[in-house]
């Protein structure tokens, strides 16, 4: 393994014709651990002809040291402050998204403090290289341990402080804690919650290291409450089972069918308040699943993808403005569309243009009002902390039922009695 690292860093220092074919056949992680070792001339010469974006990649690969040391080899004044940009754009994008496990987690949990070295240096080196970092930063780093590119744990300082300067760094290694940014909620928050370890290593899809969050500063934000309450502050529902015991299923959902059923009586309120519209115009009693039925099928297009959104990390509450526009826009011309439909059948089948046209306008209406609670309730939920697909159901079907019967019962009352 070692021979066939040696022999691509000869090669892309003596090959120059086909440095950067070679280099570009090279894993991520690979090219890294590689360029790692080339002079600095052969570095500037790969730099010069490497696009942006692999630029960045490489860079991502490194500590904040080794990035800035190779970011002074290139030349060109605006290619460094594109690079610059678009890498600490990634990482903050990333990183924002990995403290989605609590709505008051911030940026300032992730320490950027560590170095990221190769297990076949020295502890000589080693030391060299955490002096030149203490004497920039006035701070000792964590010493990250990585074998062509891959994280392979850590070495404490103590370590190298007591071992001989000509031993390898490899072999001091211990296990760290790590996390990829994209983990689910329920695996971060159980990491942070079960483990003695004292930090954990935020890992990007490449393996690269994004960061080291310290498992105590993130318990402060949970008031070092246990396990199951973390998991609910979270806005997780990770303790249900499909084998679960009756019991323990009726505990974990009797509550929010009751909070449902609250809700089912205020639709029924509605019923109530024009029950004399209901009582002169029966027919309407035809209309009211309809009603009922399409506003709630076209929340639950809207919400899925919504709920999609805010798993991936693409959508939040903060950015979400132009998708809820979107989202009512569609359910307006979807409303046309499905109430034009309506409305032709009610008027050829009862021979009332104007009851057609009542149900066709609260259908239209219906469909705006899905498409906002389907994308603005979720969002919402996420934001105060609970589980978007858990708990945003019932508000969107109270939401889309309500106001579809006041639509629809309220026109017929202003229009047909």
């Amino acid at each position: 393994m070692v021979k066939k690292e040696i022999d691509y860093v000869r090669m892309l220092t003596y090959q120059a014709d086909g440095r950067i074919q070679l280099l570009r056949k090279l894993t991520v992680p690979e090219r890294a651990a590689a360029f790692e070792k080339l002079s600095p001339y052969i570095q500037q010469s790969i730099l010069k002809q490497l696009r942006l974006h692999e630029i960045v990649e490489l860079l991502d690969h490194f500590d904040m040291q080794q990035a800035e040391r190779v970011l002074a080899r290139i030349q060109n004044q605006k290619i460094r402050e594109k690079v610059v940009q678009r890498l600490k754009g990634d990482i903050k994008d990333k990183m924002e998204y990995f403290l989605r496990f609590h709505p008051n987690a911030t940026l300032s949990l992730i320490n950027f403090n560590y170095l990221f070295l190769d297990g076949g240096m020295t502890i000589k080196e080693a030391a060299q290289s955490i002096s030149e970092h203490y004497e920039e930063t006035a701070r000792y780093p964590e010493v990250l341990v990585h074998e062509k590119g891959i994280l392979t744990g850590e070495v404490p300082l103590s370590s190298i402080v007591r071992v001989r300067n000509t031993s390898l760094l490899k072999r001091h290694v211990q296990p760290v804690l790590t996390v990829s940014y994209q983990a689910e909620v329920h695996e971060i928050v159980e990491k942070l919650v079960t483990t003695n370890s004292k930090k954990i290593v935020v890992l990007d899809r490449d393996t690269s290291v994004l960061g080291i969050i310290y498992a105590d500063a993130a318990r402060l934000l949970f008031g070092n409450l246990p396990a199951e309450t973390l998991y609910d502050f979270a806005g997780v529902d990770n303790n249900e089972r499909p084998f679960d015991s009756v019991a323990h299923k009726v505990r974990n959902r009797y509550r929010w069918l009751i909070l449902n059923l609250a809700t089912c009586f205020l639709a029924g309120s509605v019923v109530l308040v024009f029950q004399d519209t209901l009582n002169s115009l029966t027919i309407l009693s035809v209309y009211i699943p309809i009603i009922v039925g399409m506003g709630g099928n076209a929340a639950t297009q809207t919400f899925a993808i919504m709920v999609r959104g805010i798993t991936l990390g693409t959508i939040s509450f903060q950015n979400a403005s132009p998708a809820i526009w979107r989202e009512i826009l569609a359910g307006l011309l979807n409303g046309i569309i499905i109430g034009s439909l309506v409305a032709l059948v009610s008027a050829i089948w009862n021979g009332e243009p104007i009851l057609g046209l009542v149900v066709g306008v609260a259908l239209i209406l219906a469909h705006i009002v899905a498409g906002f609670a389907g994308a603005f309730i979720p969002l919402l939920m996420k934001q105060i902390g609970n589980d978007p697909a858990a708990t945003s159901t019932i508000f969107i079907t109270t939401m889309t039922d309500t106001l579809g019967l006041v639509f629809l019962l309220g026109l017929a009352t202003i229009f047909l009695l």
